[in-house]
């Protein structure tokens, strides 16, 4: 660090003005930035930490957000004051960011190509083949595996990890002074994330580039940041270097944020219990085609031969790197992808059911995606969202019945129920993420797919949805099939584990086994970086 400081944030406030009512979302908060320091804002979701950050770059909708105190001074000149000329300027060479939900920020008609190299030839004018080789350069940097692929690939033909990889190379695409990173590590495993930390600090040592972190996860500023603000509700109740925070925590919100973590223990495993979802020698093959005839030349192998079985009252957990084949695997198994090997429902045969055969046990079969954002509609209010299954599975329920469990689901997943005929813009990731749980709830299904379900949800919530996910099961006897990179919640729920890589399954077994004596040198690579948040050896995380 230079000691010079970059960004300068005084007195910044914001409001959010709807229906004529005002609500002060940032009450006037002030930090500053040094030339090549790590500066992490953490704190519950809602609490304030991305409204911070967009405001450095004016990304917030206006005039529905304002300002009503505060200066954002980047070397001396005034950004939340600068004209739409100034704003471009800085946008991207002088500050980039890296967004929360990647699907939501990359364009669903570009290739990654077109998205990175259109930075690079707007900001720095390359031509073609430069802008073509400096893609290439960054998609390595990022740990993207065979990028010469992956170059005329579309955003919904990648994994949620290795999109939030594109956005980074896109962030990173002009070497910014001042890199604001919203939750970027969010929908990354555990390996790749921590080569990602890497990969940043590198780039910050290098070029002197400072960052805004903004995230959830204290495991990563403990070890990335070198100062933190922890916010709740809209003000920095304290800050300083992240040694002195987490050693001598002074406010009683930090105390809180500190100790929470998933607790308790996951359901005992019983052989006895009946077997509610079966799948055997299970494939998800996915052409590759080429040529003007458009010839089957090669296979992806998303899923290649694999058992599981989820036994009532318990939880399979399904670990691996992001395309790894986890996701793929358990929509298959839904019947929402197609797939070759036997399914089994209740014991009943369901590979070959058709679409309209399959649709009375979707009330029994929910799902939890892992983007929240992309997967509730925008035009839907929450109890509309949360109601739309009940509609559906349960015509004969009255309006009045149906809106009382549609309360009743927002508040078992820790939303205040008032806040339902509000649409999902107005909540943050955290709040989209248990919105989408009540979804799949409501239903009382008997068999749940958790596809990341605490990815976006910062500790204490994550321990909350823990807890939740555990009294539900236990009450009703839930199978889940639970896929996660994050092993620390996997340890806490699931009571036997799939790890997967590259469509197949690397180990299997008891959680204790798994957990505690990996039997692979991957295993042992994915526990390392979980539990010490270590860079994995050379050659596993490269995916």
């Amino acid at each position: 660090m230079s000691g010079q400081t970059l960004l300068s944030v005084k007195d910044l406030s914001v409001a959010f003005t709807q229906g004529g009512k005002e609500t002060l979302a940032v009450d006037r908060i002030s930090f500053d930035i040094m030339k090549g320091e790590t500066v992490a804002i953490v704190g519950e979701s809602g609490s304030g930490k991305s409204v911070s950050a967009l405001s450095v770059l004016k990304l917030l909708p206006y005039p529905a957000a304002s300002h009503p105190t505060g200066k954002i001074l980047m070397e001396g000149r005034d950004l939340l004051h600068a004209s739409d000329a100034e704003l471009r300027e800085a946008r991207g060479n002088v500050v980039s960011m890296i967004f929360q939900e990647p699907m939501t920020s990359l364009n669903p008609l570009h290739t990654v190509e077109k998205q990175i190299s259109e930075i690079l030839k707007i900001h720095r004018g390359m031509s073609d083949t430069a802008a073509r080789e400096r893609v290439l350069e960054l998609l390595n940097q990022v740990g993207i595996r065979d990028p010469e692929k992956r170059l005329s690939s579309y955003p919904h033909q990648l994994s949620g990890g290795q999109r939030q990889r594109v956005m980074i190379a896109m962030a990173l695409a002009n070497e910014p002074d001042l890199l604001i990173a919203d939750e970027p590590t969010t929908a990354l495993d555990v390996t790749v994330q921590a080569q990602i930390l890497e990969l940043l600090k590198d780039l910050q040592r290098k070029h002197g580039m400072a960052m805004l972190f903004i995230t959830h996860d204290l495991g990563i500023v403990e070890k990335f940041a070198d100062r933190v603000c922890v916010m709740t509700a809209g003000k920095i109740v304290e800050q300083g270097p992240v040694a002195q925070i987490f050693s001598d925590p002074r406010h009683e919100y930090t105390r809180h944020l500190l100790a929470a973590e998933p607790k308790g223990d996951p359901p005992a495993t019983d052989k006895n219990k009946p077997i509610v979802v079966q799948a055997e020698n299970l494939k998800v093959w996915f052409p590759v085609k080429r040529g003007l005839m458009r010839k089957t030349v090669d296979h992806i192998k998303a899923v290649d031969g694999i058992d599981i079985t989820v036994r009532e009252g318990q939880t399979l957990g399904i670990v691996g790197e992001s395309g790894s084949g986890k996701t793929t695997l358990g929509l298959a198994i839904l019947r929402m992808i197609s797939s070759e090997g036997r399914i089994a429902f209740n014991s009943k045969d369901i590979q070959g059911n058709s679409w309209k055969e399959m649709r009375p046990l979707r009330r029994d079969m929910q799902i939890v995606f892992q983007d929240p954002f992309g997967a509730l509609s925008p035009r839907m209010s929450v109890a509309d969202i949360v109601g739309e299954g009940l509609l559906v599975h349960f015509p004969h329920l009255s309006a009045d019945e149906r809106d009382r469990k549609v309360a009743s689901a927002l508040e078992e997943v820790g939303l205040d129920a008032s806040t339902r005929h509000r649409y999902p813009h107005e909540f943050s990731g955290g709040q989209r993420q248990r919105i989408s749980i009540a979804r799949a709830m409501v239903l009382e299904p008997k068999f749940v797919m958790l596809d990341e379900p605490t990815s976006a949800l910062d500790m204490s919530v994550q321990a909350q949805v823990v807890d939740l996910l555990r009294d539900l099961q236990k009450a009703h006897g839930l199978a889940y099939l639970f896929i996660s990179h994050d092993l620390k919640v996997v340890r806490a729920l699931a009571n036997e584990v799939v790890v997967m890589r590259q469509g197949k399954v690397v180990e299997s077994g008891p959680a204790e086994q798994i957990f505690d004596a990996p039997q692979t040198d991957y295993t042992r690579a994915l526990m390392a970086a979980a539990f010490r948040l270590e860079t994995a050896p050379e050659g596993v995380v490269n995916v």
